[in-house]
């Protein structure tokens, strides 16, 4: 598993779905957090700060379209994707007018789940108007994926590096301060000489001349920019 993996929390109060959930999951490169009822579930989404959420509908303290209705009221907009009994159709419609993403019923395989998985993330990021591709000469992130290619060769990247291109991206052509990234990426004002060290070790990966780069340019005094996507 890649340290930089999708972070998943599977919320079901049965353990041999949080078992299968767990191994299925991790061979495909996802982080796996679990929560055994709707009070744990809270506390985990603001602990961990998932990228997704696998609800189920059916637990025993807190009914899963309160934890849905709560969350969404809360302003959350990560994708959620519903676990629910195969013959639960009214409550996979509320489920869904309440603002889940999409729903899989069980018992169901790993791979349809990691195909909704999917398509639940790049929805996600179409409707914040981000296109799930990032293009710009040569340069190519799939932030569904996350996979980073220059010139169509994989590069691999450290979760730093990546959180801070993917940060460039979701801005490109925008200049974003220092403060601004150490914030996103560090979760506070850390020094920025670590930012610099990292944006030094990106441009290694993925610049022809990380001394006359392409694609991430310096704004001195200020920070850095990406280089817009390609039209």
């Amino acid at each position: 598993m890649t340290l930089s993996a999708v972070k998943i929390l599977v919320v079901d109060d049965e353990p041999p779905i949080r078992r299968l959930l767990r191994v299925g999951l991790a061979t495909q490169d996802y982080a796996v957090s679990e929560a055994a009822n709707g009070k744990a579930a809270e506390e985990m989404v603001k602990i961990e700060q998932p990228d997704l959420i696998l609800l189920d509908l059916g637990l025993p303290d807190i009914p899963g379209h309160d934890l849905l209705r709560g969350w969404r009221d809360e302003g959350l907009t990560l994708p959620i994707v519903i676990l629910s009994s195969r013959t639960d159709e009214a409550g996979i419609v509320k489920a869904l007018e309440l603002g889940a993403d999409d729903y899989v019923t069980k018992p169901f395989g790993v791979n349809e789940l990691v195909a909704r998985i999917r398509v639940a993330l790049r929805h996600r990021l179409q409707q914040q108007g981000e296109k799930p591709l990032f293009q710009t000469g040569g340069l190519s992130v799939d932030l569904v994926k996350r996979i980073v290619k220059v010139d169509g060769r994989e590069v691999k990247l450290s979760p730093k590096e990546y959180d801070i291109l993917r940060i460039l991206v979701q801005h490109a052509g925008k200049v974003l301060t220092h403060q601004f990234l150490l914030k996103q990426v560090w979760g506070s004002s850390a020094d920025v000489q670590y930012l610099r060290v990292y944006v030094r070790q990106l441009r290694q990966k993925i610049e022809a001349s990380p001394d006359q780069p392409q694609y991430i340019t310096t704004e001195t005094g200020v920070g850095y920019r990406l280089r817009e996507a390609d039209i």
